[in-house]
């Protein structure tokens, strides 16, 4: 057990004798002792959505960054912050004006401060939030800026960003199996806001009525929360596909989950976004695929599909299938889980996504979606929770790719380094021996999207390891183990675990990572990290 020492949090303990209550946080200690404006968003360090840019690199130059490969060793644990009644600490971790913006399992978002941890506001959403806090301008208030996030249940919200205040709140997807994870984008005015599914799981139970959800990708008036146009990644009507004895009914098709946040392509006026696999039949054009949408209006302008499967966990392939919501051929769940990044090459644009299968693709939008390559970081049956699963980065040379399969030990784990114009591998890093204890849970899997700064990429592992990895030869040259407790700046009682889902925000010198994700053979966490250079 890890037990994080006074002087490693000194700037904030002061905090701490702060009695009053965060509105609707739940906590009594942690709040800043001073209220402080924000700092003018441009003109600080910044991370304000899930993929730092419009093209979802995740690569943070050296001046937002705020650090350089030199100062990398330097790196000290500065504050930790614990999430009240959560074993997932799984949204992204956003900066802007000082602040750090943060969602929560126990439906509470919170505006920290960036160096020391104390809270500025919480809120009080209903419900959990698993997307980054996307900070944007607020249309027609000059300096004024917005927070806008999701939660779970399906949604969108929009705050004050400097008081926390509510200013609007609008619907995105009212079907009971709604699972919103895909951060939002705000891009010129609008928010455009992914919708996934549940609804795959749900039809493992027999008594569930399988399937109607489809997926679908929604512009926002970022101002108001008036929807401007809905695109479901599935446009067939729903049939009745078969029914049993009791008339209990299967009906398809659906499924075509958007489970990541998109990717904006100004110069097209396109947005990209990857879909999940159906949930029930007949196969459709746009599931297992990279989808390229018109900003404006939201029409489909191409697909690239890669595969063709309808997956529903807990079937096994005739001759088992006994359960009505069971396909004739289940899975292999080869779906997209992770974003698409868009990357300018000279001379072209590519858009690398990763597969669930073990692949990755890169595809050229300028031609309809062509595949130019594919590389194959994992083997195909890599179970159904994947080979690669939440994400992916990209600098000027490569995409480097972490391998989860979170449910095979001796498959899992490893960073591979692409070269984006050819496909083929720069370096790969072996998986390192976990650290943390043996027991359920301690893998080797790499499932953390990964965070690149200028000759470094940082990956979580669900060993409860932040690594940093030199771009140059995939060398570690620096970690931080998160597993044990911590003492928190919030006085909650708070432990890390497996670093899977949402990575780490790089800014202004400083790195904020989340620890814990209690879900899909992973250990439990409440605990947001913030490192900066000692």
């Amino acid at each position: 057990m890890k037990l994080v020492r006074a002087s490693a949090v000194a700037g904030c303990l002061v905090m701490l004798v702060a009695m009053a209550r965060a509105q609707g946080g739940g906590e009594t200690i942690g709040l800043c002792p001073t209220q402080k404006p924000m700092a003018d968003v441009m003109a600080s360090p910044r991370w304000t959505d899930w993929g730092v840019d419009l093209s979802n690199t995740r690569f943070q130059p050296r001046g937002m960054a705020g650090l350089g490969v030199g100062d990398i060793s330097r790196l000290k644990l500065k504050w930790a912050f614990g999430f009240p009644g959560s074993s997932h600490a799984w949204s992204q971790p956003t900066v802007a004006g000082g602040r750090v913006f943060v969602g929560s399992q126990g439906g509470h978002v919170y505006a920290l401060d960036a160096r020391t941890g104390c809270t500025r506001w919480s809120f009080d959403a209903g419900g959990a939030t698993r997307t980054a806090i996307v900070i944007g301008d607020w249309p027609g208030k000059a300096g004024g800026h917005l927070v806008y996030f999701t939660t779970i249940p399906g949604w969108l919200y929009a705050l004050d960003a400097e008081s926390g205040v509510q200013v609007w709140k609008a619907r995105v997807e009212d079907h009971v199996s709604t699972r919103l994870t895909g951060s939002p984008v705000a891009y010129c005015g609008r928010l455009y806001v992914p919708a996934a599914s549940f609804e795959e799981g749900m039809s493992a139970n027999s008594k569930y009525w399988c399937c109607s959800f489809r997926g679908s990708l929604s512009a926002f008036d970022a101002a108001t929360g008036a929807r401007l146009w809905k695109c479901m990644t599935i446009d067939a009507p729903l049939a009745v596909l078969k029914q049993d004895s009791s008339g209990q009914e299967a009906v398809g098709p659906s499924g075509g989950s958007i489970w990541s946040s998109p990717a904006i392509d100004a110069g097209r006026k396109a947005i990209y976004v990857t879909t999940g696999n159906g949930f029930s039949g007949p196969t459709q054009p746009n599931t297992d695929a990279i989808v390229a949408l018109d900003l404006d209006s939201g029409k489909v302008r191409w697909s690239r599909q890669v595969a063709q499967d309808i997956f529903v966990p807990g079937c096994i392939s005739p001759p088992g299938n006994t359960k009505i919501a069971c396909p004739d051929e289940n899975g292999p769940d080869a779906d997209f889980g992770s974003a698409p990044i868009l990357v300018h090459l000279p001379g072209r644009d590519l858009i690398v996504a990763g597969q669930k299968s073990g692949s990755v693709w890169a595809v050229d939008p300028g031609r309809q979606g062509e595949v130019v390559w594919r590389y194959e970081a994992a083997s195909f049956d890599a179970g159904e929770f994947g080979a690669i699963v939440w994400g992916q980065a990209a600098d000027a040379k490569n995409v480097y790719v972490p391998v989860s399969n979170i449910q095979d030990p001796a498959r899992a784990g490893g960073l591979h380094a692409i070269a984006l114009e050819t496909g083929k591998r720069a370096w790969y890093a072996p998986p390192p021996a976990p650290a943390c204890a043996p027991g359920p849970g301690c893998t080797r899997a790499q499932a953390s999207a990964p965070s690149v700064i200028d000759g470094a990429v940082f990956a979580g592992s669900a060993d409860g390891v932040l690594r940093a990895y030199s771009t140059r030869d995939g060398s570690v040259v620096w970690s931080a183990d998160t597993n044990g407790e911590f003492q928190t700046v919030n006085g909650i009682k708070a432990h890390g675990g497996s670093i899977i889902s949402a990575g780490p925000a790089i800014a202004g010198g400083m790195i904020f990572v989340n620890s814990g994700y209690g879900s899909h053979a992973a250990r439990a966490g409440n605990v947001l990290l913030a490192y900066g250079i000692d």
